[in-house]
C-alpha cells in the first residue's frame, strides 16, 4: 500500500495568505523527501479558507523542488475553464515535472461558479463535454478540427496553422498517451465511479466519507471496468483518510481531536458547514435515515479522524482495511500547520513508522503463494 497526500488546503481566515501558501509548498516538498508516492492540492477561486486558486500553478511552483512523487490537481474544475486551456496547461506541467502530473478533475463548487457567472449553467454537462475535448486534443494532430456531437466546445486551428513557425499547435503531454486522470468520489454508491472505470480514470475516495461506504466505490469501479472489457486493478484505487500521528497518545488526542485550536476541528467545522449548506450532509451519515440532528461536530470527529501514537494509528488503519478491503494508496489528509513541528512529525511518522508496519502486517496476513 502506497502513501500519498491530499491538501485541500483549509486555513483559518485570520492567517496570513503568504505564510500559508509557503507552508503548503513546504508540505509538498517535505512529502517528496519522505517518499510519499503522490500529493494532490485543491483549488478554489472564491474561498478565503482554501487559498490555492489554481492547482496547476501551485504544482508548477514545486515541480523543480520535488523529484519522485506524482503531483496531482485536486481538482481542476472543468466546468469553469475552457478545455483547450486545461489541455495545454496540464501538458506544460507534465513536462515541467517530467511526467509526474496526475490530472484530478471535478465539476467544481457553487461559490466558484457564481463568481464566474456560471451558477445557473448546466455544469455537469459542461464538465462531461470538456473532458471529451481534452482527450480528443491529446490524441489529435494539428491542425485541429474538433467538433464532437452535442458538445459546445469547438477546437479549430486550420486558419492559423503554420507548422514552420509552430502556430496553431497545442502542446502535448510528456506522458504517453496522456497523464493519469483521477476523480474524487464523495457520495456512497456513486454512479460516477462506473463511468470512471469505463474510461480508465481512477477513483480517489474522499476522506470525509465514512469508511463503511468505501466498498461501494470499488464495486462500482469494477462494474465500469467490466463494461469496458477490462479487469479493475486495486492499485489504481486511492482512499483518503484524516490522520494525525504523534509520539504519544495524549499529544495526538489534543492536536488531532480535542484542543479548541486543533486544525482537525477547524477542518471539519469547515467541511460540515459547507456540506450542510449545499444539502450534502448525508455524506457524514452511517445510514440514510439517520436524523440530521445526530450529525454533530463530535459525531463527525469521532467517525472521521484517526489519531494516536504509531501503534495506535497502525491498529486503526488495519481495522479500516479489514472493513474496506484492499486498495492501492492511502491518502493522508493534510491540514493547516497550527503547530508546524507537530504537523511535520505526523507526516514523518506516517512515512517512516506507520506505513512500514501496516504493510508488514498486511503482507503477513496474506496467504502464502502456492507453487503448482
Amino acid at each position: 500500500m502506497r502513501l500519498g497526500m491530499f491538501m485541500m488546503p483549509v486555513h483559518p481566515l485570520d492567517r496570513s495568505l503568504s505564510v500559508t501558501l509557503q507552508e503548503d509548498r513546504e508540505a509538498f516538498i517535505f512529502a517528496d523527501k519522505l517518499g510519499f508516492s503522490s500529493a494532490f492540492v485543491g483549488e478554489h477561486l472564491a474561498d478565503a479558507a482554501e487559498t490555492v486558486t489554481n492547482s496547476m500553478m501551485f504544482l508548477a511552483s514545486v515541480a523543480s523542488e520535488t523529484t519522485q512523487m506524482k503531483l496531482g490537481t485536486g481538482t481542476t474544475t472543468l466546468s469553469h475553464i475552457h478545455p483547450v486551456q486545461v489541455a495545454a496547461h496540464a501538458a506544460m506541467v507534465d513536462h515541467m515535472s517530467k511526467g509526474r502530473l496526475v490530472l484530478g478533475i471535478s465539476v467544481g463548487t457553487p461559490f466558484d461558479a457564481e463568481a464566474l457567472g456560471l451558477l445557473d449553467s448546466p455544469r455537469d454537462k459542461i464538465f462531461a463535454e470538456a473532458i471529451d475535448v481534452i482527450l480528443e486534443i491529446w490524441k489529435s494532430k494539428p491542425p485541429y478540427n474538433i467538433d464532437l456531437p452535442d458538445n459546445r466546445f469547438k477546437v479549430a486551428t486550420p486558419r492559423t496553422y503554420w507548422p514552420e513557425v509552430g502556430t496553431g499547435i497545442i502542446m502535448q503531454p510528456y506522458q504517453k498517451p496522456r497523464p493519469e486522470i483521477v476523480g474524487t468520489v464523495v457520495a456512497p454508491f456513486s454512479k460516477g465511479v462506473i463511468a470512471m472505470g469505463e474510461r480508465d480514470f481512477h477513483p480517489l475516495s474522499a476522506n470525509f466519507l465514512l469508511d463503511k461506504w468505501l466498498p461501494s466505490h470499488w464495486t462500482n469501479y469494477c462494474e465500469g471496468k467490466a463494461k469496458a472489457g477490462q479487469k479493475a486493478d486495486v492499485s489504481d484505487w486511492r482512499v483518503a483518510r484524516t490522520l494525525f500521528v504523534a509520539d504519544d497518545d495524549k499529544t495526538a488526542a489534543a492536536y488531532g481531536r480535542y484542543d479548541p485550536k486543533s486544525p482537525y476541528r477547524f477542518y471539519y467545522n469547515q467541511m460540515q458547514a459547507k456540506m450542510t449548506k449545499g444539502g450534502r450532509q448525508s455524506i457524514f451519515k452511517s445510514h440514510r435515515e439517520q436524523p440530521d440532528s445526530e450529525i454533530t461536530h463530535d459525531w463527525v470527529m469521532d467517525n472521521l479522524v484517526m489519531h494516536g501514537s504509531v501503534n495506535n494509528v497502525v491498529d486503526q488503519i488495519l481495522a479500516m482495511h479489514e472493513r474496506v478491503g484492499d486498495f492501492g494508496e492511502l491518502i493522508y489528509g493534510s491540514m493547516d500547520w497550527v503547530d508546524a513541528k507537530l504537523a511535520k512529525r505526523s507526516m514523518e511518522l506516517m512515512a517512516t513508522e506507520v506505513m512500514p508496519r501496516v504493510n508488514a502486517a498486511l503482507a503477513k496476513s496474506k496467504p502464502p503463494t502456492q507453487v503448482v
